[in-house]
């Protein structure tokens, strides 16, 4: 049994919640005085959830930007009751979009809606530079590739030192557009983070409203051409795309070193969400390391899949492979009988270099200019290949705890910066906590 805190998905009020292990899944329950009670999975699979957590130190925010006042999760800025610094800054550079999906965290539309400025956008940049450093950045939105100036705000990330900037893209523009992708490039792009459901267009017609997959194809291959790293990112859904996760992994492995990982989403309800969920519209992050396990036929097992030393140990997993021969090998695997106490700021730091290092794209040098021991880096750089996974919370099973081990922090126009799932949290009617507020 575990204690915990969570928010009633109906009126967002705080609740004590309890998460019970039965057989081989875990729930979380809370009770509302006013909404009554609610039962969620959170963990379900051969993994027991006890097995899986790490125990951290707690890292200390050095530079709190709110006071604690109400408490967690109404103080959110950071505030000095954080656990974790961050690791990846998201920034939303428009709140426009050229697709309408089933799933959407932003709730994002094609409407007349006004972008921030680049002076807004530095702004936020060094908002991030003075409470957080030169972590990781991401541009989101919305698609920011509606902007014609996405080079532009790549440019200010790297003048103010940021050492690994991605953009997290559906790839239309960066399939149609090549020389768009050029100068995103030459301003100084290091990878983005495709959005990446499956390999055949049944699927982007259910989830995202129309036929995608050739022009992801040729946005990968225009990232090739140009030297930019790519993440596949599959939001998982129950009933539409589980089964394609093997298929989604090997056209990852066929088109790496441009391709440098598969990083699988499980299916949250917040944002734009269809109805509210039941058990069996979701999976939970061991179902999808057992169907990763399943699906590629052995040739990835379950101990090279670990926990995360950055963030809370039931938000992620991540293993990190070499391509040898067309299959995986594990760099590392998981240990079951740890009982070491990892500091969160040094697993923060890891996992920003591990982030900027295996998702970048990597330089392939000619061999008749290497040394033996070059060679053998350069063959290690190039045939990396990570396969990953996150869980975000929604107002059904959201976890304070977790949420206080965040590193994954959105930065908002006054300079705060949110865990990304508090961000985003919706209640059964869309009202959000943060989001709703997020434009000046």
């Amino acid at each position: 049994m575990m204690h915990t805190d969570s928010l009633c998905p109906i009126c967002l009020r705080k609740l004590e919640a309890t998460i019970l292990e039965e057989g081989t899944s875990s729930y979380m329950y809370k009770e509302c005085p006013e909404h009554g009670g609610f039962k969620t999975v959170v963990w379900r699979g051969s993994t027991p959830m006890r097995e899986w957590i790490r125990t951290k130190e707690r890292a200390t925010i050095k530079n709190p930007i709110t006071p604690v006042e109400k408490g967690c999760p109404f103080d959110c800025g950071l505030c000095s009751a954080h656990r974790q610094h961050t690791c990846t800054a998201l920034i939303e550079v428009t709140s426009r979009c050229n697709l309408s999906c089933r799933f959407c965290f932003a709730d994002a539309m094609d409407a007349p809606s006004k972008d921030l400025s680049l002076a807004q956008l530095r702004f936020q940049f060094e908002s991030i530079l003075k409470a957080s450093g030169k972590c990781n950045i991401q541009l989101s939105g919305g698609e920011p590739t509606v902007r014609d100036d996405l080079a532009d705000i790549i440019r200010i990330g790297v003048e103010l030192g940021f050492p690994f900037i991605q953009v997290n893209t559906n790839g239309i523009r960066m399939g149609k557009d090549e020389a768009y992708v050029k100068a995103l490039k030459e301003a100084g792009l290091s990878s983005i983070f495709l959005q990446f459901d499956g390999i055949n267009d049944a699927i982007y017609k259910t989830l995202r409203g129309r036929a995608l997959f050739e022009l992801k194809v040729k946005a990968i291959e225009n990232c090739q051409k140009y030297g930019i790293g790519v993440v596949l990112v599959p939001t998982i859904v129950p009933h539409v795309n589980v089964k394609s996760i093997g298929e989604i992994i090997r056209f990852g492995m066929r088109h790496s070193p441009t391709v440098r990982g598969v990083h699988f989403q499980p299916v949250s309800y917040f944002g734009r969400i269809p109805e509210p969920p039941k058990d069996e519209d979701r999976i939970t992050l061991p179902e999808v390391m057992e169907h990763i396990c399943e699906q590629m036929n052995g040739m990835v097992e379950m101990q090279s899949m670990q926990p995360p030393g950055c963030e809370n140990a039931l938000c992620s997993f991540n293993g990190n492979y070499l391509i040898e021969e067309g299959t995986l090998k594990p760099v590392s695997k998981r240990s079951c009988c740890s009982t070491t106490v990892e500091k969160a700021e040094e697993g923060a730091d890891k996992a920003k270099a591990f982030v900027a290092r295996n998702w970048s794209y990597q330089k392939q040098a000619k061999e008749e200019k290497l040394s033996d021991w070059d060679k053998i880096l350069n063959a290690i750089a190039n045939n990396t290949f990570s396969l990953s996974g996150m869980a975000f919370q929604d107002a059904w099973n959201v976890n304070l705890e977790r949420i206080r081990d965040c590193c994954i922090h959105v930065s908002t126009v006054e300079g705060k910066l949110i865990p990304f799932c508090m961000y985003n949290i919706t209640n059964m009617d869309g009202v959000s906590l943060y989001r709703d507020t997020k434009r000046a």
